[in-house]
């Protein structure tokens, strides 16, 4: 399991730079959780400080309001994390984390990062950027979710999660229409209709559970 942590922790920018004897140090630290498909690993509003290395499986990151409604600020698979600003910080969660299917967790908790942080101070300055680069993107959405219209909004979301292979943007694990629509403040219907379109006129390829996108998407439908 230890290896399986160092692997996931040499994947995050504020760490990657570590020899691997002092990120072996920090996996050893780690406590590893596996949570079904549905569950809640983080409620908002939560008193927990721990960071969390997401070795297998999908969760998404959401944010409700008191009625209810849903905004989904992310969908993470592997190898990723979530739950950094808890390591520098004792308020609550600010956002609720749920699994998408079958999910596997390396666990490091506040108070033993800072015990292994103090040994390594330089690595304090890195945390600071990368968590300057979460309230960007944070920021980022909020613009687009007050300025943007829906299929502005969907194609945005499409785009950032797309990877280039072959000179092809694809995502190898898409959302579903409903995950897509808690992301950019939709319906599911507006989603569906969305994607028929894009479809239709050979934009995009939808195969099982992947999503090619084939051509330039229009700016504007």
């Amino acid at each position: 399991m230890q290896q399986e942590v160092f692997s996931g922790l040499k994947e995050i920018p504020f760490l990657s730079d570590l020899p691997d004897q002092t990120l072996l140090g920090l996996a050893s630290l780690a406590k590893q959780n596996t949570f079904p498909k549905n569950s809640f690993i983080i409620t908002e509003g939560d008193e927990t400080n721990s960071l969390y290395i997401l070795l297998s499986g999908k969760i998404r990151a959401f944010s409700s309001d008191a009625q209810g409604k849903e905004v989904t600020l992310l969908i993470q698979t592997p190898v990723s994390y979530f739950g950094e600003l808890a390591l520098l910080s004792n308020q609550p969660r600010s956002a609720s984390i749920i699994t998408l299917e079958k999910t596997s967790c390396a666990i490091i908790a506040q108070s033993d990062f800072k015990k292994w942080l103090s040994g390594h101070p330089d690595v304090a300055f890195s945390l600071i950027q990368d968590l300057a680069g979460t309230v960007r993107r944070l920021t980022e959405k909020v613009k687009q979710l007050a300025l943007s219209n829906v299929y502005e909004r969907t194609i945005q979301a499409l785009q950032d999660m797309a990877i280039k292979e072959d000179g092809i943007l694809i995502i190898n694990s898409r959302p579903t229409q409903q995950e897509l629509a808690n992301m950019v403040g939709s319906s599911r219907e507006m989603i569906n209709k969305i994607m028929k379109e894009l479809t239709k006129g050979g934009y995009i390829v939808i195969k099982e559970k992947t999503l090619r996108i084939e051509r330039k998407l229009p700016a504007s439908w």
